[in-house]
């Protein structure tokens, strides 16, 4: 319940100190200019798109070859890593078993050397 309690007046103490700090940054935020960041000029923009489009047209049918590949390829690789992980698991699984006995012969034996002290 205590800790309940600190951590609800730590998360309010850190919004009322966010808010003190957008609050006193807005006036500065309001006089800097727009700056428009742009990734590519609209030429290369332009000519990218007529590019795109013009493959499409053209060669409609094989982009959809390399698609059917891409995606055969990425489906292979999926089944590949399934069953890397599944042949994982079942070594995990072998381990955790036979470590599970090896701790019971442990504290067997701990009993029995406890048993023979007393």
């Amino acid at each position: 319940m205590n800790f309940n309690f600190i951590a609800l007046i730590a998360l309010l103490m850190s919004l009322a100190g966010l808010s003190v700090m957008i609050i006193r940054r807005i006036p500065e935020l309001r006089e800097s200019p727009e700056v428009e960041i742009r990734l590519f000029k609209k030429e290369t923009r332009k000519r990218i798109r007529e590019k795109t489009r013009e493959i499409f047209k053209n060669n409609s049918s094989s982009i959809e070859v390399m698609l059917h590949k891409f995606l055969s390829k990425i489906r292979i690789l999926s089944l590949k890593t399934d069953k890397r992980v599944s042949e994982w698991i079942t070594t995990l699984r072998k381990r955790s078993v036979e470590r599970k006995f090896e701790l019971d012969s442990y504290w067997k034996e701990i009993k029995t050397s406890i048993g023979k002290k007393n």
